[in-house]
């Protein structure tokens, strides 16, 4: 087994860090890679095989046929995602089938799309289960979301595709 020296190793060490500092993905790019997991995303696709591991070598278990339907980023390997979609099905997509932009799922019942973030104000519309929207801002309980020609605010509870806690612009 061979050894490095100490000043080997620590131009090496040294060299490393300088590439790791300039091949570092900015703030802006990271939603994108592979950092900051769990996260939410959305499809790409109409069409996305889930894969049982990693690669095109591992069998297609499920096609999701849903374009912009959020799944959960839980692992990652090279360029592959490992996601888990609102009905908990789990398995890995390309990184190229999934992008940053936030995505909720209506789940539950039958859930009112309010005009303010208040149960107490008018209805705009009323959104079936399944339903996906985009995730246009959070405040406290509340999220304002594009579904269609709609925009309104639902009870956060409501919807698949955001943290609890979770700070969206």
């Amino acid at each position: 087994m061979a050894r490095r020296s100490s000043i080997g190793a620590a131009a090496g060490i040294a060299g490393l860090a300088a590439v790791i500092a300039f091949a570092a993905p900015s703030p802006a790019a990271e939603p994108e890679g592979a950092g900051n997991l769990p996260r939410f995303a959305s499809l790409r696709a109409d069409k996305v095989n889930l894969r049982a591991g990693p690669g095109e070598q591992y069998p297609i278990e499920w096609v999701l046929t849903r374009k912009d339907m959020p799944v959960e980023i839980v692992a990652a390997f090279e360029h592959w995602r490992k996601v888990r979609d609102w009905q908990g099905t789990l398995g890995w997509v390309h990184e190229k089938m999934v992008w940053g932009r936030r995505d909720v799922v209506v789940s539950g019942a039958v859930r009112g799309l309010h005009a303010r973030p208040d149960a107490a104000s008018p209805l705009v519309a009323r959104a079936e289960p399944g339903v996906i929207g985009k995730l246009l801002e959070c405040q406290g309980a509340w999220c304002r979301i594009e579904a269609r020609d709609y925009t309104g605010w639902v009870r956060r509870s409501d919807v698949w595709g955001v943290y609890p806690s979770e700070n969206v612009p």
